[in-house]
């Protein structure tokens, strides 16, 4: 994926580190595979059989041309390379991922070619790059072995009755996918119809097995690698010997032939035609040879992008495909579009059949798997597929998870990449196979066409045939394929003589096909226009992430002081301030970015970039940074400037001009293959054979080279750097140490080792995995503990503090996400998509089970309740987690498991349950034992408690995840009006109603019917009643005001309340609107109807804090500042002081002004802020109240609508006389409109009485930004004389005139009101 791929060690700057052969080994015969048999063994264990027995014998149902058998490396050239050993069980899995196949002259036996890669502990890569052939079979002993085998595989099928057989295939799904694979080899069964499919028979058939020629190289230079392997296979099926030996070929490459230096391009010669390959320079994308066209032709933008969105975000990423290579694309080609991120979880773009125990990895993967030519999608049964991605390469389809963001301008992004492969030709629907030329080997070709040589292929190409007199060209062509003139070309070059004839003709040829552009060969154009497309497509892509990341920098934090500090406490560190980043995007961006910048990808980008302060820029992080730096220059924006505009790729033309400078103008060409220093009869050469090579001139290089020389100082000045390092910082064992710690979770399981895969290996992985899962559980939970208590503390005591609503449902999601691969972990059974769901679901059937039981007998269960405050006389709600579970089933909204999955995880969260009730789903032990097997992270027992205990941790804060997502469910909700305790009091003859707003909507009038009436007794067993209703509506969110009324019928028709009570019976959140006033005419003020404003009840502190329950205090939420209330003060006949009226006003407009400074979707409820307890409006009431003459005359209380009223009525009159008509023109504006709404107020139907109106007036002077013009009129008006105190505030100029400046700052923000506030109002 990247140039800093490159391996240390004496061998950093070779093309090819090693060349290997895999074959059959004639000596060991025919050995069953080994790693087939552990497969089978997993298989038996994962479907509950006895292992042992599954595993023993052969397989004789199976016929033997489709079994696998064991490969071996038969040679590897040189032994070993220092800095890059030699890991042989890898590389033989790798390149015969399922082993040797056989076939018979009656099969298809054409040559293939797939790539691999190994990623080593450190991150490093090798590439491996592989043609696998069809040999023939001379050794009799596996002929006649193979006949053997077949005769008892035919006694086998006799003696068993055809239908069981057919019955036996579909055993298992997973052994369809590993049993041999090779079908997907033969599509043609049809050339074997004409005897029995698939049989051999050794006097008659010819037998073939498979062998393997591979290159491993530190870098990915697919294209190169291929031609060279296809020329080699080439020289061994020809009719003539190759012009030199083949050791001369191998040699070349591996010693000969250096690796490019960067941003220059390399010549080296194969056995038939030069082969020509380029690295891009320091500034450009790093390397990256697979062709993204092709990855874009099977898959089609579309799908490509969201699979790209997916590996972004860290899912799991399943490729499916008949083709090694196919998936090898792929997976490359959406890793190297990563840039500049890199995948930092497991890795693996061939998975072997015999580790397909891998899929059961609970950690973000990106794995490719074979298939077998005929499976379908449904018969392939994965371990867990809630977050998984499954890219069916073949039939051009996805399967994406349920619920993530879309990648940012994701229309337009499509739009820029359809064009770029339109200007090549290419569609950018799936399935148009790319317009490229047959590769040398992935197509069949007739013998006449694939030996067609150089020269003639550039005059027919070219259209160039008239260039050469027809005597010249016969010359030539006799000459290139004539091998004893090639050999005596290449003796007499040796020696110093020339061939002057053919030298001139060659030379002739060559300066024609390096005249211009238009003279190269069709595969030189083709190999142009492939670099051409990549490098542009790759390009849209970066340009995406410098538009985004563009500011990173700004918030990256830096503070550590040296590395090795910052290394040690690398966990406890922020390194990136996200709030503020996602805070400075633009809003269509955020629901990506919050989820990306949470990925382990991202978290070791920001790593990378503090570390570059201390040490060498990582490569790609010195490649964007100088791109961003780039842009600024020509893009120069204000960050304050963010838009989401979409912005085009700006450099498409130079990247791809770059590359056809460096493929026009060969900047290096290799010393040419010569003839070895090798023994006379060495090398000889039989037709279809690939010869034993030698080996004792393949295993050391020439030692008179001079870039070995470059080599060798390069890596002297390398060690003496090192050891510097070493000295100033810290021991690199210990550092290495730490960067694995410090890069976290599933890195040390980057590619599962492919070597020794013993059970007690696999053990050993899982119990790395259950770690892995125990870490992440315990860093997510201190993330959302942290993030929520967080801004909590810094907002102690300013209104109710919230992370963004967006980056805590990132927060949850990721939850979800890591709960649902924990229940994936190690399963056995498993139903639908949801590995969770399908637990609770078996759990609710024993439960269900037991409870029809415990029904019939007469000992009745009582399920836990949790307690309900004897001051608020609700009816207790249970604890049950299969209510909850059946809450979520009537959710018709919710259409799939891993739905019902999340919105029941959302539900006991909020509920703050969740731990509660997993440790109630996991204490059925025989369950779990049934649904898990042993390794599983659910049965150990330790990491159990300890996950559980993490998961606990989360009732320490508030959520309401399942409320603020599912806003259109039905949710019933228990409204419960509570008189003051007294019980006449109680007795009405009216007909009550409530209407019950939240923020998301209102319920509308409910009437509550009179035969409500219900008792309860307190713990001192005093009787109360109280009216309780229960009604259905659509989820209204978190409540903020309940209207109470009623119609003032019969002779009981005065009415005080002390609150009304509502609760959440879904969600069990309970919500207090204190009241404490009468309803009734003639009473108090005479108000039949009130809007009551409401705070959640939090339960108590006493009570189980474990499970967080219900019960619910009379005062203030303890998050709220426990400030004296002013209400409360001037309620227990303690009249506050002037100060302390004038402090709670600018309190109280303080937090309305801080409301409107948090992002819109944080707000909260303005109503309260306005209307509650310690609000604007009972803040005002009291200035108004302070100094106010409202002694009892003739037993009628005065109110301060009273004294506006009176105030309205002067100016009216006033202006009748025309008293007010010499005032200032904007003066006489302003007493109009209090007059008009002070009318409109008194004129409404709504019977809310005297304060109710105060209180209406305030919040339309504020909304409507009229109040500070209303106050100078109020106190100029003579009725202030009669009605208050000399010492009143509002006679006090200093006062008036400070509160009108403070409710001035009120303009700058747009108030809405609340539709309950305002009802029959129309102004």
């Amino acid at each position: 994926m990247s140039g800093s791929s490159a391996v240390s060690g004496s061998a950093p700057c070779r093309f090819a580190h090693y060349f290997v052969i895999c074959g059959i080994d004639t000596d060991t015969g025919l050995e069953p595979d080994e790693l087939a048999a552990l497969y089978q063994w997993l298989e038996a264990d994962r479907q509950g059989r006895d292992p042992d027995t599954a595993a023993t014998g052969e397989n004789f149902e199976q016929s033997p041309l489709k079994r696998t058998f064991k490969s071996k490396v038969l040679a590897r050239y040189p032994e070993n390379v220092s800095g890059n050993p030699f890991d042989q069980d890898a590389v033989n899995m790798l390149c015969m991922p399922k082993g040797l196949s056989f076939r018979t002259q009656a099969d298809q036996r054409r040559p293939q070619f797939h790539s691999f890669i190994i990623t080593k502990e450190d991150g490093s890569r090798t590439y491996g790059f592989v043609h696998t052939f069809y040999e023939e079979v001379t050794s009799p002993q596996i002929c006649s072995a193979m006949q053997t085998l077949y005769q008892m595989h035919n006694a086998e099928h006799a003696s068993a009755n055809p239908p069981s057989s057919s019955s036996s295939s579909s055993s298992s799904s997973m052994d369809s996918l590993a049993s041999s694979l090779d079908e997907a080899d033969s599509p043609s069964s049809s050339l074997s119809s004409s005897r029995a499919a698939g049989s051999y028979d050794s006097s008659r058939d010819t037998l073939y097995v498979s062998k393997a020629l591979c290159l491993i190289t530190p870098m990915p230079f697919m294209h190169a690698c291929r031609r060279f392997l296809s020329q080699l296979h080439r020289a061994v099926t020809a009719a003539t010997a190759p012009p030199l030996p083949l050791e001369s070929y191998v040699h070349n490459i591996l010693y000969e032939v250096p690796l490019p230096a960067p941003g220059r391009s390399l010549k080296f010669h194969g056995v038939y035609e030069p082969i020509v390959c380029q690295r891009p320079g320091l500034g450009e994308l790093p390397l990256a040879d697979f062709s993204l066209a092709e990855a874009f032709s099977l898959l089609g933008v579309e799908n490509l992008v969201q699979v790209f969105n997916c590996t972004l975000l860290e899912m799991q990423i399943l490729l499916y495909s008949q083709d090694y290579q196919r998936l090898m694309t792929v997976a490359e080609g959406l890793t190297t579009l990563l840039f500049p991120f890199q995948w930092q979880h497991v890795y693996v773009p061939i998975l072997p059949a015999s580790l397909l125990h891998f899929l059961d990895a609970p950690v973000p993967y990106l794995m490719g798997l074979q298939s077998k030519e005929g499976t379908d999608r449904s018969k392939l049964d994965l371990p867990q597929e809630a977050n998984l991605c499954f890219v069916d390469i073949d039939n051009h389809y996805i399967e994406l998870p349920e619920d993530f963001p879309q990648f940012p301008n994701k229309t337009e992004f499509i739009q820029e990449l359809s064009e770029v492969l339109l200007s090549f030709g290419i569609s950018a629907k799936a399935g148009a196979p790319p317009r490229t030329h047959s590769s040398p080997g992935s197509t069949p070709s007739t013998p006449n066409r694939e030996h067609k040589t150089v020269a003639l292929r550039q005059l027919v190409d070219d259209g160039r045939n008239g260039n050469l007199a027809g005597e010249e060209l016969t010359v030539l062509e006799l000459l290139q394929g004539n091998a004893t003139l090639e050999r005596l070309q290449a003796l007499t070059k040796r020696t110093g003589v020339m061939v002057a004839h053919v030298d001139a003709l060659r030379a002739g040829v060559k300066a024609q096909g390096t005249e211009g552009q238009g003279n190269r060969t069709a595969a030189e154009e083709e190999e142009i226009r492939n670099a051409k497309l990549n490098v542009q497509l790759r390009e849209v892509f970066a340009s995406r992430f410098i538009t985004m990341f563009a500011d990173y920098e700004s918030f990256v934090i830096q503070s550590a002081p040296d590395l090795e500090s910052w290394l040690t406490n690398r966990e406890q560190m922020h390194n990136f301030d996200k709030a503020s980043f996602l805070s400075d995007q633009p809003e269509p961006y955020l629901p990506f970015l919050s989820h990306f910048i949470e990925t382990q990808m991202f978290a070791t980008f920001i790593d990378n970039k503090i570390m570059s302060q201390w040490e060498e820029k990582e490569l790609l992080l010195r490649v964007f940074d100088a791109r961003i730096d780039k842009a600024r220059l020509y893009n120069v924006r204000a960050p304050s400037l963010r838009s989401s505009n979409y912005q085009r790729c700006s450099v498409l033309k130079e990247s791809a001009q770059a590359i056809e400078q460096r493929l026009m103008k060969i900047d290096h060409t290799a010393i040419h293959p010569h003839l070895l220093d090798m023994k006379i009869g060495q090398g000889k050469y039989v037709q279809g054979f690939f010869p034993k090579l030698q080996a004792d001139v393949l295993n050391t290089g020439p030692s008179n080279n001079k870039w070995s020389h470059r080599t060798a100082s390069a890596q002297r000045r390398k060690d003496r750097l090192r050891q510097k390092t070493e000295h100033l910082n810290l021991d690199n064992d210990l550092k290495e140490k730490y960067m694995q710690e410090a890069r976290s979770l599933g890195k040390n399981l980057r590619q599962p080792k492919l070597s020794d895969l013993s059970p007690a290996v696999i053990a050993q992985t899982n119990w790395k995995f259950v770690e892995g899962l125990l870490k992440e559980c315990r860093m997510k939970t201190k993330r959302m503990l942290v993030e929520k208590m967080g801004r909590e503390a810094v907002e102690l005591g300013h209104g109710e503090a919230n992370i963004t609503g967006l980056e805590e449902n990132t927060l949850i999601a990721s939850l979800c996400d890591l709960l649902e691969r924990i229940w994936s972990h190690g399963l056995q059974v498993k139903q639908g998509k949801s590995a969770l769901w399908s637990h609770l679901l078996h759990y609710q059937a024993r439960e269900e089970k037991l409870e029809q039981q415990q029904a019939d007998s007469p000992v009745s269960y009582v399920p836990e309740r949790r307690k309900s405050d004897s001051s608020i006389s609700l009816p207790s709600l249970h604890i049950s987690l299969i209510q909850d579970m059946r809450h979520i089933q009537s959710m018709s909204e919710i259409k799939t498991d891993v739905g019902r999955a999340r919105a029941w995880i959302r539900l006991s969260l909020e509920k703050k349950l969740l731990s509660q009730h997993l440790k109630q789903l996991l204490s059925r032990q025989a369950l779990t034992k049934k649904l898990y097997k042993r390794y599983a992270f659910l049965r150990c027992e330790e990491e159990k408690e300890q996950f559980l205990f993490h998961l606990l941790s989360l009732n320490a804060v508030d959520y309401f995840c399942f409320t603020s997502v599912f806003t259109t469910i039905m949710i019933p909700y228990r409204v419960v009006i509570i008189p003051i305790k007294k019980l006449s009091n109680a007795m009405t003859t009216s007909n009550p109603w409530v209407c019950v707003s939240g923020e998301l909507g209102d319920s509308g009038i409910m009437q509550i019917p009179k035969n409500v009436l219900e008792m309860t007794f307190d713990s001192a067993f005093r009787p109360h009643t109280h009216i309780s209703a229960l009604f259905k509506c659509q989820n209204l969110g978190k409540l903020t005001t309940v209207q109470l009324g009623h119609d003032n019928a019969g002779l009981l028709a005065k009415w005080l309340v002390d609150c009304v009570v509502v609760r959440n019976e879904i969600t069990g959140h309970t919500y207090r609107f204190p009241c404490g006033q009468w309803l009734g005419k003639g009473v108090g003020d005479g108000s039949l109807e009130r809007v009551l404003i409401g705070e959640l009840v939090v339960p108590n502190a006493e009570e189980d804090s474990g499970r967080g329950c219900w019960t619910p205090p009379l005062q203030r939420s303890p998050t709220q500042a426990r400030r004296i209330s002013i209400t409360s003060l001037s309620g227990r006949g303690t009249k506050p002081t002037s100060g302390q009226i004038q402090e709670a006003i600018g309190e109280a407009v303080n937090n309305i002004v801080k409301h409107f400074h948090k992002p819109e979707k944080e707000r909260g409820s303005l109503t309260v802020l306005l209307c509650g307890e310690n609000g604007l409006v009972a803040a005002l009431e009291q200035f108004f109240h302070h100094g106010f003459k409202s002694a009892r005359l003739f037993q009628k209380t005065v109110f301060v609508w009273d004294f506006v009223e009176k105030a309205v009525a002067y100016m009216e009159s006033a202006d009748q006389m025309g008293d007010l008509q010499e005032t200032a023109e904007p003066l006489g504006m302003t007493c109009q409109s209090v007059c008009r709404y002070v009318n409109a107020i008194n004129s409404t139907s709504r019977n809310i009485g005297k304060d109710g109106k105060f209180q209406l007036l305030v919040c339309l002077g504020a909304r409507d930004r009229l109040l500070p013009q209303w106050l100078p009129l109020l106190v100029e008006c003579p009725v202030i004389l009669r009605m208050y105190e000399d010492t009143a505030l509002l006679r006090d100029r200093t006062p008036v005139n400070t509160l009108i400046g403070v409710l001035e700052t009120l303009h700058d923000f747009p108030i809405t009101l609340e539709s309950s506030l305002v009802k029959g109002i129309d102004l």
